[in-house]
């Protein structure tokens, strides 16, 4: 075997066009933003949910599979945060490569850190969805007990609390869930997507 075929250049790998073609589907990365409680999973497995109906294959990744695996080493400073977004940013790259639509469930608290996503994405690539829901009804909600905890000084730097949360000024989607349902929330970044990641 020549030292050719022992190194693959990545000119040889199958391109996005490639894939995307073989699965039917224009990959997209959908960024999901929002505070914690504010339903950004809940509304992503719906929005799969919908979207796998339709033949469209998708990955969601949120803090579970993400934390627990490939960043399991970070933790919640402002250095980490940035890193765990870094990273996140560079597997979306890689499905996206794979012709897969992606759904990023992440806090990503400022400004600053969900351009960084952006700019290693890709603007074309890249929607912004910003799941706008008021801090007290994500602290009626507290699912896991994070804002209890954060209030009584058990956890620093919780956004919301005493971390800021910068809201996306000009989000591709808007989704204000204390006026509707999940299943209404999840149709609405639907039917903003769904041209886009529909092949003609």
């Amino acid at each position: 075997m020549s030292q050719e075929n022992l190194h693959p250049t990545f000119d040889r790998i199958l391109g996005r066009a490639e894939k995307e073609q073989l699965l039917q589907q224009n990959s997209k990365v959908i960024w999901m933003t929002g505070l914690s409680g504010s339903g950004k999973t809940t509304i992503a497995i719906a929005l799969e949910q919908k979207l796998n109906e339709k033949g469209f294959l998708t990955q969601v990744l949120d803090g579970d599979n993400v934390r627990t695996g490939i960043n399991n080493n970070l933790g919640f400073s402002v250095e980490d945060r940035t890193e765990n977004i870094r990273r996140i940013a560079e597997v979306n790259k890689l499905f996206l490569h794979c012709g897969i639509i992606t759904i990023n469930c992440f806090v990503s608290p400022t400004i600053a850190i969900r351009e960084q996503a952006r700019a290693i994405i890709g603007a074309s690539d890249f929607l912004e969805v910003f799941v706008n829901t008021p801090l007290e009804i994500c602290e009626q909600r507290d699912v896991k007990g994070l804002y209890k905890k954060a209030r009584a000084g058990e956890i620093k730097d919780f956004t919301g609390i005493d971390s800021p949360f910068e809201a996306p000024e000009n989000p591709d989607i808007d989704v204000r869930t204390a006026d509707i349902s999940v299943d209404e929330a999840a149709d609405q970044i639907l039917q903003v997507i769904l041209p886009q990641i529909t092949r003609k």
